[in-house]
């Protein structure tokens, strides 16, 4: 029996890790995080619960990568720490993998990497993979044919199938249909952009405006983008060539991005028209294209840092175009608004998605959702890679299209899908979860904290400090009461007055008892909780130091 087990990516964007577990052998494909919600105060990251894949590491053979964005591939290092196996991927998401491992300490030790190119196989037995080329927001992008002891099993990626001008950029049409022409057990799909009607638009549309933009700035140019979005930093770079513009890569991301490109010629840029940050007071204005990150209002990246004037060397002016060329990804938009407000009281003129056409999604919209099943024409049905949402509406959308009801699942992290003798079915669950990374510590931040997190920013925390005499019980020092977040003693110094005096009346009647200075440990929290809830209706943390002289 085969069994597919999402362990993230179904129910969230991000996260993404599944599993492909035949007998004696397991593969995982893709090893994402996502970014913190706004609920999940401090925290770094989220990876998924990889209790599972550790329960069973004698079995785990590899790890097979799509792509190289993060909710692909950032939570590789986690995973590597801990069990060590061949990794494979194209190159461009190779180097990327391979400045994060470095980083978290971790290449020397899982320096199992392996290259591979669309049109490539690798068997990790019973498994054959094979690896087609896909059209994405990020270059060296494929899905997978995986033929297995059951059937065939396409895993399409993040892909789209609309026209790209941008060369190995394209959908391999044919290496789809030919899985289909084979007999295709299951299509695993992306489900992202399921509620758009149509097809994406296409790159060249961008060019254009890009263009327009670009030839039309009196100024700087500065573009704000997704480091990984070589194929959109191509099309600058093809927009340059006509005219007498300088390009600066600014930003340690896309330095990265663009230098790991470079080397594997996936990025094309003449020699004299790439300039270093130090060089741009030697060229006029007019002829400096900047290109940078940002584009998502990160409070410390290089835009947002222009933005305010703290950036050592490029400070955003009157003059200067910005353009945010790339979509505003739910959660970030009044971060983006910040920043773009900024950038206007400097006098730059900004553009993005909502005023222009300067981004093209990396996702399939709904007609070519069904080009993949046209391709493909699978038995079986399991959108993936979305929220519930997108994955009921692909489901939907696969009834719609010939696929009848009972061969369309609608799975769920941690839901085991078996196969056996060409027919599949959801059974039981293995345990899943959003693990937290909170600076070194993984997975230590749990719903307590979270808690305890939201209280403090919310009700703030209020600390008291006293000395009693050990033999008489009097009060030696205090108390004294200081108040982070909560009041400012100067406009409310009575509310923290009267704690004062519902504090040495507590005092008074344990005073005489023993063991006084933890009954008071205990009671005061409590007492000032319901004293500050009915006098300004909050209920900030109360935390006692109390010593015994």
């Amino acid at each position: 029996m085969l069994k597919i087990i999402p362990l993230g990516g179904l129910g969230e964007i991000g996260l993404n890790m599944m599993v492909l577990d035949y007998l004696d052998t397991m593969v995982v494909i893709d090893a994402g995080l996502m970014f913190p919600e706004d609920y999940m105060l401090g925290v770094d990251y989220v990876i998924p619960d990889m209790g599972y894949i550790l329960q069973n590491k004698h079995r785990f053979k590899g790890l097979v990568l799509t792509h190289g964005h993060e909710d692909h591939i950032g939570a590789i290092p986690y995973l590597l720490r801990e069990v060590v196996v061949p990794v494979y991927g194209t190159p461009f998401t190779l180097g990327l993998v391979e400045n994060k491992l470095n980083e978290h300490g971790l290449f020397s030790a899982a320096a199992k990497l392996n290259t591979i190119r669309p049109g490539d196989r690798v068997e990790i037995d019973p498994f054959t993979f094979e690896f087609m080329r896909v059209n994405h927001s990020v270059v060296d992008g494929v899905g997978i044919a995986i033929h297995t002891p059951e059937g065939l099993i396409v895993h399409s990626g993040d892909f789209k199938i609309s026209d790209s001008t941008i060369e190995g950029m394209q959908t391999d049409v044919e290496a789809f249909t030919r899985c289909g022409d084979a007999g295709v057990l299951a299509l695993l799909s992306d489900s992202t952009n399921v509620e758009r009607e149509g097809r994406t638009p296409s790159d060249e549309h961008v060019s254009d405006t890009l263009k327009d933009l670009i030839g039309g700035s009196p100024g700087r140019v500065i573009i704000a983008l997704f480091a990984s979005n070589i194929s959109r930093i191509q099309q600058v770079v093809n927009i340059l060539k006509s005219g007498s513009r300088k390009v600066v890569f600014n930003g340690r991301s896309i330095e990265l991005s663009v230098r790991i490109a470079k080397e594997l010629n996936l990025l094309k840029i003449p020699e004299d028209m790439e300039i270093g940050i130090d060089e741009i007071d030697d060229y006029p204005d007019e002829q400096i294209i900047i290109m940078t990150t940002g584009s998502q209002g990160e409070p410390m990246s290089a835009l947002a840092r222009m933005s305010t004037g703290t950036h050592r060397q490029i400070k955003a002016r009157s003059g200067d175009t910005v353009i945010l060329s790339s979509k505003f990804i739910p959660g970030n938009e009044k971060a983006i608004a910040k920043i773009i407000n900024n950038l206007f009281r400097k006098g730059a003129n900004v553009i993005y998605e909502k005023i222009s056409d300067i981004h093209v999604s990396g996702h399939a919209f709904r007609e070519e959702l069904v080009m993949m099943m046209e391709m493909c024409r699978p038995r079986y049905l399991i959108p993936i890679h979305g929220e519930y949402r997108h994955l009921y509406h692909h489901a939907r959308l696969a009834e719609a299209s010939g696929i009848g009801r009972d061969n369309v699942l609608l799975a769920e992290n941690g839901d085991i899908l078996t196969f056996s003798d060409g027919e599949v079915h959801i059974g039981e669950k293995v345990g899943t979860s959003r693990v937290l990374v909170d600076g070194k510590g993984i997975g230590d931040v749990g719903r307590s904290v979270l808690k305890e997190r939201r209280i403090l920013s919310e009700e703030g925390l209020v600390v008291i400090n006293m000395i009693l005499d050990e033999d008489t019980g009097f009060v030696i020092f205090g108390p004294e009461i200081v108040s982070k977040g909560f009041v400012f003693e100067t406009e409310t110094g009575h509310i923290l007055e009267d704690a004062k005096c519902i504090i040495l009346e507590i005092i008074e009647d344990v005073v005489d008892m023993p063991h006084r200075a933890e009954l008071l440990r205990k009671r005061l929290p409590s007492a000032l909780r319901e004293y500050f809830n009915f006098s300004i209706k909050r209920r900030p943390v109360i935390l006692p130091f109390i010593l015994e002289l």
